[in-house]
């Protein structure tokens, strides 16, 4: 096999004639980010192959001049029958993201759970005096065991698995026969899946974890007081195989690249367990309880589960409801016997992020209220309902609002344009960084804010067109196409100015078009409208930084009293700690579940009118909008804004 290696690194590593040139960068741990899933598309793995032969697939990506000089796009490259050398650009970005990992995601929580709620996680901790053995009884260790366990709770069958058995000896006989077992339930047997001599009541722990396409996120739970001792974050190791779920599963279509999916992201769930773990001086075989909870798509990979399905009509998962799984089956570095809960999905794109994400909700209650809850993320789920009926559906935002499919865009990162303000004489923006550090890009919250800054200000109008008739030195032409720079080379902390074009103006106003429609659709289905929601739950860790006003101006969330809309943070993680303390919050999940009847969008008739009637600013029925109608007038007339 030829043999390839990538510079500047100087790794190497043998690669098939005709495998693909970016596989074998990954075999060689050089992380190139493949954000569109390998499609050939974004143009991100571009590569530049400085000796040796190769086989491209046309000009696909990259212009004649750069195809000329050796460059090529990674995912659409074969390697040769010879060695050749790459030469990669940088591997992909490993930004510090901007996390809630302290005090304030205790307190987003806190204010979140319901006032009075009986306390029972799934796994328990119980101490037993287990009698010596008798000459002549013919009672093994276990059979001791078991009798001393069924005292307590009743004449159901006790199992447990071989490690235990392995361990039971020793265990009864540490300190006199008292022990401390670690157990769970099913409808007919308990489960022992730790055993501890003496008294171990008070080290007692769980995990609930949500794994997101963008993040994921581990607490570490002390079950003896339902308290978090730690948070920890992370950006899903997923990403450089694309940022959205379409290009995941786009990625995941050969059985080696689906494994590689469920590496990844097991590896960002252990390593957030072990960061966690190692703060709080707990052994991770100390954790019994995990609640798990994901988007459809994301528990596939998760569990190495086929997800093509998902994607083609009837858009089917393998499963809705998982089974309980241990620690070991599914690779989750706690306790081995560990019993994992998943929280259920609903539908192919609404997952069970959304059903733990309901509990922290009024829509948990059985409210009277008609409410709505969105998340807004790659994709955009909405529930809307109230004691009597609950809707759901999911729409494809893609990843503008995480910095995907714009120029300029990143993630929520040191660096990142989260805030604009433009000089409405001169069109020149004003901005700040997350960090105060110097300006690398512009993230979604950013772009959220630019836009509606400059629909306001009169630079752009609603079709999502810079300004042509007035001169700004920020607005410059390409083109048909116009460009506005937000910073110049020299202020810049890549060198390079950051500018956003008409094109990523389009990307994002598809984005909100999308989230848009899809809450209209809803409403319309239950004949309501947006007056009549009494509160908007806005979900996610994007949510949580979003610019109402500038939202509503852009058309992304309904024009109604400011006070209604509740954000409620990363509210998967939180409903998925609130399952890990206490199974009846696991029921009421369930029940919202089953309750919940999912839409297909795709099959939706009138979404499309109401999606292309959503891509203008705010909205082509300015009715909806009578607050941004008021400041258009405003500016209109020159007056001050109030």
């Amino acid at each position: 096999m030829p043999t390839l290696t990538f510079h500047p690194s100087g790794k190497s590593v043998e690669a098939d004639p005709g495998s693909l040139l970016l596989d074998a960068a990954r075999a060689a741990g050089i992380d190139l980010d493949a954000p569109c899933g390998g499609k050939g598309v974004c143009g991100k793995c571009i590569v530049r192959v400085s000796d040796g032969q190769v086989e491209s697939d046309g000009l696909s990506g990259v212009t004649a001049h750069m195809a000329a000089e050796g460059y090529v796009l990674a995912c659409k490259t074969r390697v040769g029958l010879g060695p050749a050398t790459i030469e990669v650009r940088q591997d992909a970005a490993r930004e510090t993201g901007k996390f809630s990992d302290g005090d304030e995601m205790y307190l987003i929580q806190s204010e979140l759970l319901p006032q009075q709620w009986d306390y029972g996680p799934l796994a328990v901790k119980w101490m037993v005096q287990v009698p010596p053995p008798q000459p002549e009884d013919g009672l093994s260790d276990f059979d001791r065991l078991s009798r001393a366990i069924q005292r307590d709770w009743g004449k159901q069958d006790v199992l447990c698995s071989l490690r235990i058995l392995r361990e039971l000896a020793d265990a009864l006989r540490g300190e006199g026969g008292l022990v401390t077992v670690t157990l769970v339930f099913d409808e007919a047997n308990l489960h022992i899946i730790r055993i501890e001599p003496g008294n171990r009541t008070t080290r007692h722990y769980g995990i609930a974890v949500d794994v997101g396409t963008t993040t994921v996120a581990v607490q570490l739970i002390n079950l003896t007081v339902a308290k978090v001792m730690a948070t920890r974050t992370a950006y899903n190791g997923q990403i450089p195989c694309g940022l959205d779920v379409i290009s995941r599963i786009n990625y995941a279509r050969t059985p080696e690249r689906l494994e590689e999916l469920r590496r990844r992201v097991l590896a960002t769930v252990n390593e957030l367990i072990a960061q966690a773990s190692e703060a709080c001086d707990v052994a991770p075989e100390e954790i019994t309880n995990a609640v798990f909870s994901a988007n459809t798509t994301m528990t596939h990979l998760l569990l190495g589960m086929q997800p093509e399905y998902i994607r083609l009509a009837p858009y089917t998962p393998t499963v809705m409801e998982i089974p309980y799984l241990t620690a070991n089956e599914v690779g989750v570095a706690i306790n081995p016997d560990s019993w994992i809960c998943f929280s259920p999905n609903n539908g192919s794109y609404v997952g069970g992020d959304i059903t733990a994400g309901l509990l922290c909700t009024d829509l948990a209650a059985h409210a009277e209220g008609i409410a709505l809850f969105l998340d807004i993320g790659t994709n955009g789920e909405l529930v809307v309902g109230n004691r009597d009926f609950l809707l759901s559906c999911a729409c494809s935002a893609g990843p503008a609002f995480e910095g995907g499919g714009i120029e300029c865009g990143m993630r929520a990162a040191g660096g990142a344009i989260e805030r604009v303000e433009v000089d409405p004489d001169t069109g020149v923006a004003r901005y700040g960084t997350i960090g105060g550090l110097p300006p690398l890009g512009i993230c979604g919250s950013g772009m959220i804010d630019l836009l509606a800054n400059l629909f306001l200000s009169g630079w752009m109008d609603p079709a999502g067109k810079l300004a042509r008739d007035r001169s700004s030195p920020a607005i410059r032409m390409e083109g048909k196409r116009a460009v506005y720079m937000l910073v110049a080379a020299e202020q810049s902390g890549t060198g390079a100015p950051i500018t956003i074009s008409e094109l990523d103006i389009d990307n994002i106003l598809r984005a909100k078009g999308a989230i848009y429609s899809a809450c209209t659709l809803l409403m319309n289905q239950i004949g309501i409208e947006a007056g009549d929601v009494a509160l908007v739950y806005i979900a996610g860790g994007f949510g949580r930084f979003l610019p109402l006003d500038r939202a509503i101006v852009l058309g992304l969330l309904p024009d109604i009293p400011r006070d209604r809309f509740r954000f409620i943070g990363n509210s998967s993680l939180t409903g998925s700690y609130m399952v890990a303390v206490s199974q009846d919050f696991r029921r009421r999940q369930l029940d919202l579940a089953r309750r919940m009847t999912y839409i297909d969008l795709s099959n939706a008739p009138g979404y499309m009118d109401e999606y292309m009637s959503a891509l203008f600013l705010p909205h082509t029925d300015i009715a909806r909008f009578p607050s941004v109608a008021a400041a258009m007038e405003r500016r209109r007339k020159w007056l001050p804004e109030e």
